[in-house]
């Protein structure tokens, strides 16, 4: 006698089949997440997976906004424990980089070329507003949103494109493929452009 296997909630197979579709991202990248290899993780048919997403293109704006839905709940809880401490830039730009070393970036490449545009959600909004308090008095807000901004597009580029990028500045060798150096970078970047009196340096 076999135990009939138990039904999945809809929201309990929407998350497993993104669950599938973000570790089948990190391990291989966009070119892997196909219906086909979502299903049998999660043990469906390819019929199931597309009766929850649709079809492939909306599988994977929904696992892009997946990935800013972790990165936004991760950040909240960063920002509790950074503003606690020595409000450590190193440690919130590597946060940012995290997400995208595990296939955001190129899903997102990906997406733009194919046409798919994020209308905005101001994920990074606590960021800012966190940032913009430790400056000093006077500054533009804006400024700061430009700051965050430009240091969002760094992190989504660098898992991508970064290694190419410092080879042609001249980095050779390891080093071209190695992103610590160019992460400790932009928190100085970050630290200087921003005014920040903190505590501790990002990279003294």
């Amino acid at each position: 006698m076999t135990t009939p296997r138990a039904r999945r909630t809809p929201e309990e197979a929407r998350r497993l089949i993104l669950d599938a579709a973000a570790s089948l991202l990190a391990e291989s990248g966009v070119a892997a997440v196909q219906m086909r290899a979502v299903a049998a993780r999660v043990g469906m048919t390819d019929a199931g997976v597309a009766h929850h997403f649709g079809n492939r293109e909306k599988l994977l704006a929904e696992l892009l906004r997946h990935g800013g839905r972790r990165l936004r709940d991760g950040l909240h809880d960063l920002l509790a424990r950074w503003l606690d401490r020595d409000a450590d830039l190193l440690e919130l730009v590597e946060a940012l980089q995290s997400l995208y070393r595990h296939g955001y970036g190129e899903l997102a490449v990906a997406l733009h070329a194919a046409g798919w545009r994020d209308p905005g959600s101001g994920m990074l909004t606590p960021v800012v507003d966190a940032l913009h308090r430790l400056r000093p008095p006077g500054y533009s807000i804006d400024d700061t949103r430009l700051a965050v901004a430009a240091l969002h597009q760094a992190m989504a580029m660098e898992a991508q494109y970064g290694g190419a990028f410092r080879r042609s500045a001249g980095v050779t060798g390891p080093a071209s493929d190695e992103s610590a150096a160019q992460v400790r970078w932009w928190a100085r970047q970050l630290h200087l452009a921003l005014g920040l009196k903190l505590d501790k340096d990002p990279d003294p």
